[in-house]
């Protein structure tokens, strides 16, 4: 059965999707509606749009758009259920869970299920002799008992199968061990463990729930650590270690690393706010989600050539995102957990206060390319320095760091400013003739997504388009559209669209964005959302919604008309062959 739209609709009105938004984006008020970077996509000036009076948000960047569920699904990466369901939890509401047959749901929360008994199994195991190993190794790394718990470190025994034979006695399959990535399939159709011989780390989402894991081989085992694979609870691009704890740090910054013991460690010695990426590179979706809980990020990785290029790959992300972005260089030691053994957590905190901006960093980095005592290859630093400050909105910040340059060259200032301009004015036209190639793009290569739509019939499409943003905006003129039918509309989209209005209109039930998502595809509700967001006056709206049915109806009897040309000429061609 399907979720009571009685319930979905008292959910939404409860839900002011201006409260739900700000828990997650900064949002400042103006003109009536309020503004904030876009959480969906990298910006440095506000697009995000929220109108508390539509119940609706909009991005003029990327597009994205919708009501109050769709924002949660979105950022959330959750199905329409649970979406649904986090959102009663928000509002006190108790949801239907009795009319709701959702096998996706089930499977998801099964899932859940065997991997938090396979954390509580790997943690139990650390303390028995089977795991002494693991515990001495962990010891040896100065963590006590209580990290150890905080974190539900456990150890996975050098066995094929202690596992899989410890969750099967527990009522779960071996169908579903191999859905969660516990367990592997053998080449003569048996099951063995995935994670074998291996210190434990199990990776929490957001919400409190084991998603993951992460295993350290003891020994001369490969890989040295081994990661569970995506799966319909896990994505590695989108979670980072650690973050369920960071995201509540007070220290105004969160530190990233390149692994699980860097973070451990610096929890351990007093600093919340570390996380780390899970054994992969740090993505966009990873920079989104940390622009999400802080302002500032510390990149904090490894001092080897290694940790260089991945801090090199992670700044320009963060930096798109509009977090402030600093460099925090480890000397003494290969890594933070190394340093923070070596020298404490009272060195560590210097160093980070010392870290330097991401621009710094560059520059430092780009200085160790180059002899500057060789006039060639001082020329080269300049260029390439020039490029760098090209990328800089601030002339403020390019005037400060092409002073520095300057003393460190003995190149004037004002040269390195105009080399700066000529590089920037050069990728603004590179830019420009980017987009000018995507304009230029043919119609019939353009997917129908809601932000770039094309229309067969444009202006047809614009009267319809017209018709529903006023039946969203005032249902009262629904009787002015009384017998239109959703095959009149020239748009399949929009059709569709007038489709479930049409119903809920019949059946008296209200018109919110927030209160459609379930009846309308993603492409739909973005479509719909970006009609919401144009202005349209109310002031003539009974006389505007018959002008837009006239031009409509008007569109139908030229197609008909020409159908009825092309049918006599038709008949025309038959006669003459019949002749």
């Amino acid at each position: 059965m399907a979720i009571p739209s009685e319930f979905i609709d008292e959910l939404v009105a409860r839900s002011d999707i201006v409260d739900v938004v700000s828990d997650y984006v900064s949002l400042s008020p103006k003109g009536g509606s309020y503004w904030g970077l876009c959480p969906f996509h990298g910006e440095k000036t506000a697009s995000f749009h929220v109108l508390p009076d539509r119940q609706l948000y909009h991005c003029f960047g990327c597009g994205k758009g919708g009501g109050v569920v769709s924002f949660v699904m979105e950022l959330e990466n959750l199905p329409y259920p649970d979406a649904l369901r986090m959102l009663a939890k928000r509002a006190g509401m108790e949801f239907p869970e009795g009319n709701l047959d959702d096998s996706g749901r089930r499977r998801r929360a099964r899932l859940l299920a065997l991997n938090k008994e396979a954390a509580r199994y790997f943690h139990s195991q650390l303390h028995a002799p089977a795991g002494r190993e693991g515990l001495e190794y962990l010891r040896g790394r100065g963590l006590s008992k209580g990290i150890m718990t905080r974190f539900g470190l456990g150890f996975a025994p050098e066995s094929w199968d202690s596992l899989t034979k410890a969750m099967t006695a527990k009522g779960f399959t071996k169908g579903e061990l191999l859905e969660a990535g516990l367990a592997v399939s053998g080449k003569k159709g048996g099951v063995y463990d995935r994670f074998r011989n291996r210190v434990m780390f199990p990776i929490i989402d957001l919400r409190g729930e084991v998603i993951g894991f992460g295993g350290r081989v003891l020994g001369d085992g490969t890989p040295k650590y081994l990661n569970s694979p995506d799966t319909p609870v896990f994505n590695k691009s989108r979670n980072l270690f650690a973050l369920n704890l960071a995201k509540t740090t007070k220290l105004g910054r969160i530190v990233l690393t390149e692994g699980y013991m860097d973070t451990i460690s610096l929890y351990q010695a007093g600093f919340d706010c570390a996380v780390a990426s899970l054994g992969t590179s740090l993505t966009a979706d990873h920079a989104k989600l940390l622009s999400r809980f802080t302002k500032e990020v510390v990149i904090c990785y490894d001092a080897d050539n290694a940790g260089v290029q991945a801090a090199n790959r992670a700044i320009p992300m963060l930096e798109k995102t509009g977090l402030k972005v600093r460099v925090l260089r480890v000397s003494g030691a290969k890594d933070p957990d190394e340093f923070l053994r070596k020298y404490g957590p009272d060195a560590f905190a210097r160093l980070l206060d010392q870290s330097e901006n991401h621009v710094e960093y560059s520059l430092g980095q780009l200085q160790n390319k180059y002899d500057l005592k060789d006039l060639d290859q001082k020329v080269a630093f300049a260029k390439e320095a020039s490029e760098l400050l090209a990328k800089l909105n601030s002339p403020v910040e390019q005037e400060i760091y092409a002073g520095q340059i300057a003393e460190l060259t003995g190149i004037g200032k004002d040269a390195l400013l105009r080399e700066t301009r000529q590089s920037r004015n050069q990728r603004m036209r590179t830019a420009r003739k980017k987009e000018s190639r995507k304009a230029m793009t043919p119609v019939m290569q353009v997917q129908p997504k809601a932000r770039d739509m094309r229309y067969e019939n444009p202006r047809a499409a614009r009267a319809e388009e017209g018709i529903l943003r006023l039946l969203m905006l005032d249902s009262s003129l629904w009787k002015e559209v009384q017998g239109l039918e959703p095959g009149q509309f020239t748009s399949p989209h929009l059709g569709r669209i007038y489709e479930v209005l049409r119903r809920r209109l019949l059946e008296g039930q209200p018109l919110q964005v927030g209160m459609l998502e379930g009846e309308l595809s993603r492409e739909e509700v973005e479509l719909l959302t970006r009609l919401m967001a144009e202005p349209e006056s109310l002031e003539n709206g009974k006389k505007a919604m018959a002008d837009y049915r006239a031009i409509l109806e008007g569109a139908q009897w030229k197609d008909l008309r020409e159908d009825s040309d092309l049918l006599a000429v038709r008949d025309r061609l038959l006669q003459k062959k019949t002749i």
